[in-house]
């Protein structure tokens, strides 16, 4: 017998750990942000980089916290919504 639904309190968790991730991806633009500027390089290979890291590189980044934030309410928002089906305070 297959099983459909969720442990709202796992859902929640969940929901929180990629809320949290926003953070992390936030960290990983700032750190090579502040790495690639305080790096002595210059030539067309660094000029290539930059303009990857600051244009294409940066809206994928954008779009992985925009789907982290999206999934995290998600799940957030289920897990409420179990909690009240069930008649169960969260």
């Amino acid at each position: 017998m297959s099983m459909y639904g969720a442990n709202p309190e796992q859902l929640t968790s969940l929901g929180t750990t990629l809320t949290n991730q926003i953070d992390a991806v936030n960290g990983i633009v700032e750190h090579v942000n502040g790495v690639l500027e305080n790096t002595l390089w210059q030539g067309p290979a660094k000029e290539r980089f930059a303009e990857l890291w600051h244009g294409e590189f940066r809206q994928t980044f954008e779009s992985v916290k925009e789907s982290l934030g999206a999934a995290g309410k998600d799940c957030t928002s289920r897990a409420e919504e179990l909690r009240r089906v069930m008649g169960v305070a969260g």
